[in-house]
């Protein structure tokens, strides 16, 4: 299972409206730049750069996850640390809403997300 179209449309209005204000000027796209992707019911927001060995090639670096857990009508947040594996986001590991996950990324209050 995954979204429905009308939750599915609702995300990406919101995301899409995020990643226009976060992302870098076009000078430098080619570099560095951030996209999102809709996974089942886990939303990632995520870098896109150049493999350093390989500038021709591209490379998805994770940012933020966030679950959405059906039962309890939550979103989980995570964040990836050096390990590369998911780990909870503390203090704020649930949110109610897509919108209160963008604005945690987007504060990054302890440089989690964005170093």
């Amino acid at each position: 299972m995954s979204f429905n179209d009308i939750e599915t449309k609702r995300i990406e209005k919101e995301l899409k409206a995020f990643i226009k204000k976060r992302r870098p000027p076009i000078e430098i796209r080619n570099q560095v730049d951030l996209d999102f992707k809709i996974e089942k019911y886990s939303v990632i927001i995520y870098e896109i750069r150049p493999i350093w060995n390989k500038p021709e090639e591209k490379i998805d670096i994770p940012i933020a996850k966030a679950t959405y857990n059906k039962t309890n009508n939550l979103w989980k947040i995570y964040w990836q640390r050096a390990d590369l594996k998911w780990h909870k986001y503390e203090p704020n590991s649930e949110v109610n809403s897509i919108g209160e996950y963008i604005t945690i990324v987007d504060k990054d209050e302890y440089g989690c997300f964005w170093g």
